[in-house]
């Protein structure tokens, strides 16, 4: 039998009916997943009705352009089991799953899942039962990857070198797909940082951490909405707030650069004053003035990564929007920034 309740709303609505806070919820943002949208809803339904625990699911629409929107909103309505969050506009999948973590009501643990089902929801019981046994961090590791073999390759280096210049501990093969205990998700809530890598402000928080190995799916409709700019996006936000590498590698860079310079300067002195030989043309010295301006160039966008990060954290702006927030019979137009009660002036 379906278990339909309404539950309390965690950001404080004042027409919300209060009934018991569920004890786990699925988070997973969507972007654009008309296709599969009825394949994941039929397997989420499934894993609730089997699960002998009171679930919630928090669907975060990303600003999708296709009928994503409309579905959610109709599933919101007429199975209480559903909370449906639509941002303002599309934030990106890290700033959606940030929008879902705050607005999950779970009072045990948050299951965060991807929407396209790469992530099988059905694997909330193994990752509960690791729960259960005192772990906070249940973080799924992909043991194997239904993609082309660029991807799996560009995937597996990036997550070795990310481990190697880390200052936290980044587990191998592992993304969002987890399951965090409530209170991981209240420090998750509390980090204010704009440029979010969530997998890496998991690892950063540290208590009882495991993976779990298992085999991930090919998308089951439609196609990735990771364009390589996203990706590069994302890396770039791992790479820069996890690591001092890039500024370490600078003053390497410089101290090589005076290597090489003495290097020359001292073959120079001794064509000079042992030789009689004074070097004739410019090749040597062009080749040198590229070297050493290409080397500045690379250290000042080093740097501008960091300064860029800086910037937009220095603005204070809210992460994100909320447009509205749908439950059972219930709809909150106008939620207001990163999922809090609008003030009059907030549009």
């Amino acid at each position: 039998m379906s278990k339909k309740l309404t539950f309390a709303n965690c950001a404080t609505d004042s027409l919300a009916i209060v009934l018991p806070n569920p004890q786990i919820s699925i988070i997973a943002p969507l972007y654009n997943e008309t296709e599969s949208f009825p394949r994941l809803i039929a397997r989420l339904n499934a894993v609730m009705e089997n699960s002998p625990l009171t679930i919630e699911v928090v669907l975060i629409d990303d600003g999708s352009r296709d009928d994503t929107a409309v579905q959610m909103q109709q599933l919101a309505l007429t199975d209480g089991r559903y909370q449906c969050v639509f941002l303002s506009r599309n934030y990106g999948h890290q700033i959606a799953l940030s929008a879902g973590i705050a607005r999950a009501c779970a009072t045990e643990a948050l299951f965060i899942i991807d929407g396209d089902l790469q992530d099988p929801p059905e694997l909330l019981t193994d990752f509960y039962q690791k729960y259960q046994e005192g772990y906070d961090v249940v973080y799924a590791v992909r043991k194997k990857r239904k993609e082309n073999w660029f991807k799996r390759s560009a995937y597996a280096l990036f997550y070795r070198f990310m481990r190697s210049i880390s200052y936290v501990d980044m587990p191998l093969d592992s993304g969002d797909f987890s399951l965090i205990s409530r209170r991981v998700a209240d420090v998750l809530n509390q980090m204010p940082e704009e440029s979010r890598f969530i997998r890496g402000m998991r690892s950063w928080i540290g208590f009882r951490q495991i993976g779990f190995e298992y085999e991930r799916d090919a998308r089951q409709a439609g196609e990735s909405k990771y364009s390589f700019k996203m990706l590069q996006r994302l890396a770039y936000n791992g790479i820069f707030n996890f690591s001092e590498y890039p500024v370490k590698i600078i003053t390497r860079m410089g101290m090589l650069t005076l290597g090489v310079a003495g290097i020359y300067l001292i073959q120079t002195l001794i064509k000079r004053f042992i030789y009689h030989d004074v070097p004739q043309g410019f090749t040597a010295l062009l080749f040198f003035i590229i070297l050493f301006s290409g080397i500045q160039l690379i250290a000042l966008g080093l740097i501008g990564e960091y300064v860029l990060r800086i910037f937009f954290q220095a603005k204070g702006r809210p992460l994100y929007v909320v447009r509205e927030v749908i439950r059972q019979q219930q709809r909150q137009p106008l939620s207001g920034v990163n999922g809090q009660k609008p003030q009059e002036n907030v549009i």
